[in-house]
């Protein structure tokens, strides 16, 4: 099949993705513009992968505040360099963080961060749960941690569906924009605060 320019416009218009891997991608799937994005998201993730042992000493801090004033969220977000912080592709996911974090109101980022404490109350309270239920405690242990999962998707920002797609989880969504961006890209640390809530 021949692979247009108008093709290999429209699939970097969709991912932010080169032109030549635009071209490449095409070629491999046949002109098959879906199935290029997901061969130009797992790249990107497979790139993402190398970089994440790099120093992030650069980056942004955002502030979003909700409409109406009540609700907002304050995230620091590290890369390598000062080149790439400035950029509005980096920009534009660190407001996202900042806003899936007022809108989703995570834990942690990830799961080593989630206080040990939350988790064995969250265990006590499954388990008595499925007990309650009549379910024999020797399968209880399973089904708390199928719970426990379901608890780090809802908890866990990057295991979070990322608001605006609903397809991608805020970690697929970070690796995307390491693989588009070059950098290693870290979420160092996010608030969030409600007014008249105590932390």
């Amino acid at each position: 099949m021949t692979i247009t320019a108008a093709m290999v416009k429209e699939l970097r218009e969709k991912t932010g993705a080169g032109m030549m891997d635009c071209k490449n991608a095409l070629n491999k799937t046949d002109g098959d513009l879906e199935k290029a994005v997901d061969y130009l998201r797992a790249q990107g993730i497979a790139k993402a992968e190398k970089k994440t042992s790099r120093a992030a000493s650069d980056g942004l801090i955002w502030a979003y505040i909700h409409q109406g004033n009540k609700l907002g969220a304050l995230v620091e977000v590290n890369c390598e360099t000062d080149f790439v912080a400035k950029t509005e592709e980096f920009q534009n996911f660190v407001k996202d963080v900042a806003m899936q974090v007022a809108a989703s109101a995570p834990l942690a980022i990830s799961r080593e961060g989630v206080d040990p404490d939350i988790l064995e109350r969250e265990k006590a309270i499954y388990k008595e749960q499925i007990i309650n239920e009549g379910k024999p405690e020797h399968i209880a242990d399973k089904i708390v941690t199928g719970k426990l999962e379901k608890f780090y998707k809802d908890n866990v920002l990057l295991e979070q569906v990322f608001f605006k797609d609903p397809d991608k989880t805020i970690e697929i969504y970070l690796k995307e924009t390491i693989g588009k961006l070059g950098e290693n890209i870290q979420i160092a640390r996010f608030s969030r605060f409600v007014l008249g809530e105590s932390n």
